[in-house]
């Protein structure tokens, strides 16, 4: 193989190439003389390797920008345009007797009547939250109160338990005395 590149740069330097009828001289594979820093030994004639920063973060952001854009924008384009031509804003009608219309079903669009229905909560659930946040802060502020009068009581009247006391069951009591008296025995003496 090294003989057959080498006979193929003779002949590439020794032939001149025809362009447009004339013929035109081959400096390709000339040396250029032009720039003193170029690297003399080429050892097997390959080109050399150039060194560059890395495009792997690049190439990361255009891979998942192009997954994301084929997963989640093309899709909602699609249903979109879907909505839009073939079911179309909803139209004005009488409200029969009887019946309350709810929440959702005075929007004209059918993408905003359904974030409305099952997305967005409606103002009665907004108001039974609020409701439910404050009874529970109401609820431990009466705890705090309730605990405050325990502590004042027992501090008043000092005869009752500790607040923080535990009884003692007489299991307990019972093994420590049987253990007790175990290592009287093996022992003599009391």
């Amino acid at each position: 193989m090294a003989a057959f590149s080498t006979l193929l740069k003779s002949f590439v330097r020794n032939a001149n190439l025809v362009k447009n009828g004339a013929a035109v001289s081959n400096n390709l594979l000339r040396p250029n003389t032009s720039n003193a820093l170029e690297a003399v030994r080429k050892m097997s004639g390959h080109e050399m390797m150039h060194i560059k920063p890395s495009r792997w973060s690049w190439n990361r952001f255009k891979d998942l920008l192009n997954f994301y854009v084929m997963l989640g924008v093309i899709p909602a384009t699609v249903v979109i345009t879907y909505i839009n031509l073939f079911i179309g804003p909803a139209k004005l009608a009488e409200i029969p007797e009887g019946y309350v219309p709810e929440v959702h079903e005075y929007y004209a669009h059918p993408i905003t009547r359904w974030m409305t229905k099952h997305v967005k909560k409606s103002y009665q659930q907004e108001y039974e939250v609020m409701c439910q946040h404050i009874y529970e802060t109401d609820y431990a502020r009466k705890l705090r109160l309730a605990e405050k009068r325990v502590h004042q009581k027992m501090q008043e009247k000092q005869d009752s338990q500790a607040y923080y006391y535990e009884p003692v069951t007489g299991r307990n009591e019972r093994h420590f005395k049987s253990m007790l008296d175990r290592s009287v025995e093996n022992v003599g003496s009391r």
